[in-house]
């Protein structure tokens, strides 16, 4: 991170709340329930269903971005719901599969102690500067590999290989990001410019 100064990709950052990018954020979070409520309900087992819901939450995680800068919707509200959405569905989908037997507790506790240092570094942030930095590249990466590793755990739990392969790039760009996210903390502290 060599750069100092953080911009959007757009210029003009919105107060809006209600446009099309924010709506796909938020439908995001809700979708671990039934997914979840399929999975149990069906024997611990994976469904169409539950298929055709988690290929919803990946693409949505690309389609908000896209609408919102093709629409020219990028928003502070934005900026906040969409790693929100991330993180609350990531919440519960890794807690159940905890819970069920699939993922490690030392994991999770991991990834959340991560999200929640974060979370606390962005709202400090949002309280001194009165805006939202936007997520840092690599925090995508780590969403995207421990997608991938959830993926993995949930719908191939005795396929071993792919687990320990996705789990490992989760945990190195969880660190990874993690020192992104602590750099830009501290640059912003030092009056890096952020939009």
């Amino acid at each position: 991170m060599a750069n100092s100064t953080y911009t959007d990709t757009q210029d003009n950052v919105s107060a809006a709340f209600f446009t099309w990018s924010n709506l796909i954020s938020l439908s995001r979070i809700f979708i671990a329930f039934p997914v979840i409520f399929l999975h149990y309900t069906n024997g611990k087992r994976p469904t169409w269903g539950i298929a055709v819901l988690l290929f919803y939450c990946v693409i949505s995680d690309y389609l908000d971005g896209y609408i919102a800068r093709r629409k020219n919707q990028i928003s502070e509200w934005g900026k906040i719901l969409d790693p929100i959405a991330d993180k609350v569905a990531a919440f519960f989908l890794f807690a159940y599969a905890v819970w069920v037997g699939l993922i490690p507790l030392w994991f999770f506790t991991i990834e959340l102690t991560r999200d929640l240092l974060i979370l606390a570094g962005s709202m400090y942030i949002q309280q001194r500067h009165g805006k939202v930095a936007m997520a840092v590249m690599s925090g995508k990466w780590s969403v995207n590999a421990l997608a991938a590793y959830w993926l993995c755990a949930f719908l191939g739990p005795h396929v071993l290989p792919p687990q320990f392969f996705f789990m490992g790039c989760s945990l190195t760009l969880m660190v990874l990001s993690f020192v992104d996210y602590i750099q830009r903390f501290i640059q912003i502290q030092q009056g890096a410019i952020f939009k």
